[in-house]
């Protein structure tokens, strides 16, 4: 079976009840996306920094199979929901309702992307950096990239440059009826808390306090996002950031995962949960929507074969043990099927893997999804 058809089926059973309502809803939606390597979809490619996935293997998956800043063998967490939820042409009718022009079916672009102008600009916009984390500090090896505060900052030039094209009342509908995601977190703790042996961040926090402090500043990013329109954000936690390739090669002998990282997980994702339902409480309404990441990779990291992986230590792409070490470049080990690696590299999912975690952020229980599902929020938001 090819990789549309594949798609095809995939949405055909998972959400025949919500296709006529997310249809409706789609009529006018754009897409904006917030955060680090696993959403970033290009902006690094236009940086000076050592952070970029631009060079062979990666994107080997891509329908271009050429590399596109993407830190995968193929298609992202949003690429995915763009192309299940067809956000890609969300804004068509939109735009030629004030335009008069058609608008095609596009991906939302990196904003650093030059092509990124006119009428894409309505698709929404991609500002993911890779290397970057709620705190301004972390991933301050990477030098140039676009820390969170500049990422919100460029949703306000977003916002005036489409305004520009379709003016200040439209713009703000538009923003208002965007879905969001945002992904941060992993780097607050790879790239910053456990970086070094006794790190800056460690030797100031005890990390429960640090865990704490963490979720104190993510409140006041997603403040920011809301202040700048933002209505519908689904906020995903981290992952099991000791079990990563990466970290298994560092620190385990058996494959077991790394214990400190692993309990730093067990800390913040809870609470960052609990910040999103008092925010919500406090903004009255289910603005923020939590994507439990951290369950959805344990499901398939506990036990791979149930998910037609044939493992979920080693990654497809890199060297040292578990393929673990160093970057994944044209001179690592390369796995011939990407699809029986639940990691395409030390630190990122496969695409096989990105596609089970959206298609529990689509339809999961809300042991993965709080309040509710992605297509649930699509049903609901179809009425208004």
């Amino acid at each position: 079976m090819s990789r549309a058809s594949g798609d095809c089926l995939w949405v055909i059973l998972g959400f025949l009840l919500a296709l006529r309502a997310v249809a409706r809803e789609a009529e006018a939606r754009a897409f904006f996306v917030f955060g680090d390597s696993l959403v970033d979809s290009g902006n690094n490619n236009y940086l000076a920094t050592t952070a970029r996935a631009d060079a062979p293997p990666y994107g080997i998956d891509y329908p271009t199979h050429r590399p596109t800043g993407r830190f995968s063998n193929g298609l992202n967490i949003p690429d995915l929901i763009s192309r299940v939820l067809n956000l890609c042409s969300l804004s068509r009718s939109f735009y030629y309702k004030h335009t008069g022009e058609k608008i095609g079916s596009e991906p939302t672009l990196p904003y650093l992307n030059p092509e990124l102008t006119g009428q894409k600009l309505l698709v929404g916009a991609n500002f993911a950096s890779a290397g970057i984390g709620i705190l301004n500090d972390t991933g301050l090896q990477f030098v140039n990239i676009i820390r969170i505060t500049l990422q919100l900052q460029y949703f306000q030039q977003y916002q005036q440059r489409v305004t520009a094209l379709i003016g200040a009342e439209q713009t703000k509908q538009l923003v208002n009826r965007a879905l969001v995601l945002i992904t941060l977190g992993g780097n607050d703790f790879v790239n910053n808390y456990y970086l070094v042996p006794f790190s800056a961040r460690s030797r100031q926090f005890a990390l429960p306090d640090y865990v704490r402090y963490l979720i104190s500043e993510y409140k006041k990013i997603l403040k920011k996002l809301h202040d700048l329109g933002a209505r519908r954000v689904l906020v995903t936690g981290t992952g099991p950031l000791g079990c990563v390739p990466a970290e298994l090669a560092m620190h385990s002998r058996n494959g077991e995962c790394a214990p400190e990282l692993q309990r730093a997980a067990a800390l913040f994702n809870p609470q960052l949960v609990q910040m999103l339902s008092a925010l919500n409480s406090e903004l009255g309404g289910n603005v923020f929507i939590a994507a439990n990441t951290n369950q959805m990779h344990n499901d398939f990291i506990s036990n791979p074969g149930a998910f037609g992986f044939a493992t979920s230590k080693i990654a497809c792409c890199g060297q040292g043990p578990y393929n673990g070490l160093g970057l994944c470049t044209g001179l690592s080990n390369l796995c011939p099927n990407r699809d029986l690696n639940a990691f395409w590299d030390p630190f990122h999912p496969s695409e096989k893997a990105n596609r089970l975690i959206v298609q529990q952020i689509m339809t999961g229980t809300t042991h993965y999804m709080s309040p509710m599902n992605l297509s649930t929020i699509m049903a609901l938001d179809s009425k208004v």
